[in-house]
């Protein structure tokens, strides 16, 4: 275990390093980013809600000075509001939503992809964690948040109901609401409580108890916890909600808050990795991490006489799988404020690896010690991902920003929008009860103008 000072060291060049990511890989005419790190590759709507996020951190670190990252973000605000919303199958979003995949240049629709209702919530997350930051009283700050309360207000979170209680996956102009809902222990939690604190379009509460309904509580190791197995499930909403201290029915029934629930999530990850079910290669204490990712690519390989199937991008998870020995790095730093007691040396273990070298942005996005290059250059940590992407940078500088001051969970803990949410969720306690109704959105445009 390396010192306090060496710890801190290495965790300010981590997250300056992915804050690079949405330095580069930005177009700076529109504010779209890449979805990964490939060449002529979409931008994702996921990506630029981190971009928003991690630009005051930028600021706050010194990485960036506040008048640029104003101007960024205005830029992509203005995007976005200008955009063509339409049934088009060539617009960029239509009720407010917007598509998963957009152009890098010209913001429209890519690969036939899904109106995506977790993937806008992703990026209004953004929009309003950037709307909290920029409060001076100049013109253009007073546009982000301007320009932020038309977006959120205009988002028609009950057309996303499409005749359900729960809130479904997406649209397609060319075959209407895609046939799945959000439903079970997932990272949809930071979506319904943005659909419930709309002042404008929102859905009823009956929609979240529905979605309560779905979870699964589950003992694993002797811990019980709310169950949902990739890890980044446990994080995703934990990037903007400060879950502390703060219940809805569910966690009170259980006596615990989401963010235990998140730091036993993690204990499950590592715990699974000591006893290797399935003999992966240097699976252990101080090296964990399954969720979804990329991997080597769908090929069955016998691996040391063991026939092996190993998978592309996909949702891995713990206990039950899949998983094929792919780690990613990025979710066990975004598991950081949980359990910094298990998460510091695993990641001091990833950095002995030297997941971290010769990338322009950090660890890459995963490594699989169990698959063997043949015939090429075999890094220690076996196979390891070619590419960075934004859904994982994001996490990475925010969960260590939280670690460390809390500012982001700061920032959104006094936008109304998200007390609204979490107090039509039924959520009660700590911070909530003593937060003032009447935050910075409250007053900034009439509803009128969001039409």
């Amino acid at each position: 275990m390396i010192d306090e000072g060496s710890q801190d060291q290495f965790l300010t060049s981590l997250q300056r390093d992915s804050f690079d990511y949405f330095v580069k890989e930005t177009n700076l005419r529109n504010g779209l980013v890449k979805d990964k790190s490939a060449d002529d590759w979409p931008a994702s709507i996921a990506a630029v809600g981190m971009a928003l996020t991690v630009y005051p951190i930028g600021v706050k670190r010194g990485l960036m000075s506040r008048e640029h990252a104003a101007r960024r973000t205005l830029t992509t605000l203005q995007f976005f509001a200008q955009s063509e919303q339409s049934e088009s199958p060539g617009a960029t979003g239509y009720k407010g939503f917007y598509y998963h995949f957009l152009d890098m240049e010209t913001g429209k629709r890519a690969w036939d992809c899904e109106l995506s209702s977790i993937d806008t919530a992703l990026l209004m997350a953004g929009v309003l964690a950037a709307a909290a930051f920029f409060d001076a009283d100049n013109e253009h700050e007073a546009t982000i948040r301007s320009l932020a309360d038309l977006l959120y207000r205009r988002v028609d979170w009950q057309w996303m109901l499409a005749g359900s209680p729960l809130i479904c996956h997406g649209w397609k102009p060319e075959t209407g609401f895609l046939p799945y809902h959000w439903e079970g222990y997932d990272e949809a939690l930071i979506l319904y409580i943005l659909a419930l604190g709309s002042p404008t379009l929102p859905v009823e509460p009956a929609s979240y108890a529905a979605w309560l309904a779905s979870y699964e509580w589950k003992s694993i190791y002797d811990i019980d916890y709310l169950y949902a197995g990739p890890l980044f499930i446990h994080q995703m909403s934990h990037v903007w909600l400060d879950l502390r201290g703060v219940q809805d029915s569910f966690m009170q029934e259980r006596g615990i808050d989401y963010f235990e629930n998140s730091r036993r999530a993690t204990l499950v990850q590592q715990q699974y990795a000591i006893r290797n079910p399935f003999n992966f290669e240097q699976y252990g204490e101080f090296c964990w991490g399954v969720t979804a990712s990329d991997g080597p690519g769908y090929v069955g390989k016998k691996v040391k006489g063991v026939q092996r199937i190993f998978f592309d991008y996909v949702a891995r998870g713990v206990p039950y799988g899949p998983d094929d020995g792919t780690l990613a790095p990025w979710a066990v730093v975004a598991s950081l404020p949980f359990a910094p007691e298990v998460v510091l040396p695993t990641i001091e273990a990833f950095w002995r690896m030297r997941l971290h070298e010769v990338n322009p942005y950090g660890f890459k996005a995963s490594f699989s010690p169990t698959y063997h290059l043949e015939g090429e250059r075999q890094h220690k940590a076996g196979w390891v991902s070619p590419y960075h992407f934004g859904i994982n940078e994001g996490p990475t500088i925010v969960m260590i920003e939280n670690y460390r001051t809390g500012f982001v969970w700061n920032l959104m803990r006094h936008c109304s929008y998200i007390q609204a949410g979490l107090r039509r969720a039924g959520f009660t306690g700590g911070w909530l009860d003593a937060a003032v109704t009447g935050g910075w959105l409250d007053a900034a445009v009439t509803p009128d103008k969001a039409q």
